[in-house]
């Protein structure tokens, strides 16, 4: 991988990553843009105890751009993009309209590939393993930020999910905090560890699930399954067999197997519903929308969760979706968004099921 740093017009970082070392990438922005202006700032609730971005300059983001317009797509001649170069491999940079910046953080894009008409699961495995590599990088980055607590990198697919831009590309949100969700995780991990006298519940967790019905597909290194008591219609957890705390700590044997489980993963996602790829089946079935996010142990203390430490913590990828059936989609209303406690239509054995039979050939 070779990686090189440059600057947009309006100050914001960007950054290649390409497959061949011998890329020149030089390509200057030539849009007549400002400074970037933002607003953000974190609000702490002081009953539920967690924050919340208040970002007012998004309301004026790019939303639903036709496809010559794509901001994401490669700079071609007059048509100006965010990306200078007219072609990439993988690019990050920093998002001109981000939820968290300066003291609050940092926002990031991730494009996956320059094909605005391809999906991740269309990857070959080398471009999926040059993006889990930029993933690792922007870790490793943005976790010597003096504002950042933790840091997390997923992928939102589908306008059902909200996505206002068509091009394949993913987020990276550096938040000044551990995250709410987070949080609840460690303090099951510390009453686990209390009360068994020092033993891991995500291990336990990992154990149970391969001994049990709802592994989906299982590898050397790394193992994916419906959890017991999944929130989501169809949702799989993919963990590397041997705990680490984040993507940074993987080995170069897991990193090399990444790319053929997650792949078959999506692909099988984009089955369930009989869609497949970028485009509509037969029978007019979108996609399969689907949200892959990465969960990585915090960088900050840890002091408020008794006797846990990052290494405690198990990286791991929760992949869902919130389409229900064909043509049907999982809303979040009264129980789900006002007291959080989510009824799943779907029971997870029965989607452990479905995910085995779609095995792509």
């Amino acid at each position: 991988m070779k990686k090189t740093s440059t600057r947009l017009a309006d100050g914001r970082e960007l950054i290649y990553y390409d497959l061949r070392d011998d890329t020149v990438r030089d390509a200057v922005d030539r849009r007549p843009l400002d400074r970037t202006v933002t607003t953000s700032e974190i609000r702490r609730d002081p009953l539920l105890g967690d924050s919340v971005a208040v970002a007012s300059h998004r309301q004026g983001r790019t939303y639903h751009p036709p496809a010559d317009e794509c901001p994401l797509c490669p700079t071609h001649g007059e048509r100006l993009s965010e990306i200078p170069d007219s072609s990439y491999d993988v690019v990050v940079f920093e998002n001109r309209f981000p939820s968290l910046a300066g003291d609050s953080g940092r926002c990031e894009v991730v494009c996956f590939t320059s094909d605005h008409d391809a999906s991740f699961a269309g990857l070959t495995g080398e471009q999926a393993r040059l993006v889990l590599d930029a993933w690792t990088d922007r870790t490793s980055e943005l976790s010597h930020l003096p504002s950042v607590e933790q840091v997390f990198c997923f992928e939102n697919r589908g306008a059902e999910i909200g996505v206002t831009l068509g091009h394949p590309h993913g987020q990276i949100y550096a938040y000044p905090f551990t995250t709410p969700r987070t949080a609840l995780m460690l303090r099951s991990l510390a009453a686990h560890k209390e009360a068994t006298g020092g033993q891991n519940l995500f291990d336990a967790v990992l154990e149970r699930e391969l001994a049990g019905e709802r592994v989906v597909l299982e590898g050397e290194h790394w193992a994916a399954f419906v959890p017991y008591a999944a929130h989501w219609p169809y949702e799989v957890h993919l963990y590397p067999k041997r705990r680490v705390p984040d993507l940074l700590a993987l080995d170069e044997a897991a990193r090399t197997e990444f790319p053929q489980v997650y792949l078959e993963l999506l692909r099988r996602f984009d089955r369930i519903f009989d869609g497949w790829g970028g485009g509509e089946n037969s029978v007019g079935e979108p996609p399969t929308p689907y949200i892959a996010a990465w969960h990585q142990a915090p960088f900050g203390a840890l002091e408020e969760f008794d006797g846990v430490t990052r290494d405690d913590f198990a990286l791991h990828l929760e992949l869902f979706t919130i389409r229900r059936t064909s043509g049907k989609l999982k809303f979040l209303a009264g129980s789900e968004s006002g007291m959080n406690v989510f009824i799943n239509d779907v029971p997870p054995e029965r989607a452990a099921e479905r995910l085995r039979e779609v095995a792509s050939s």
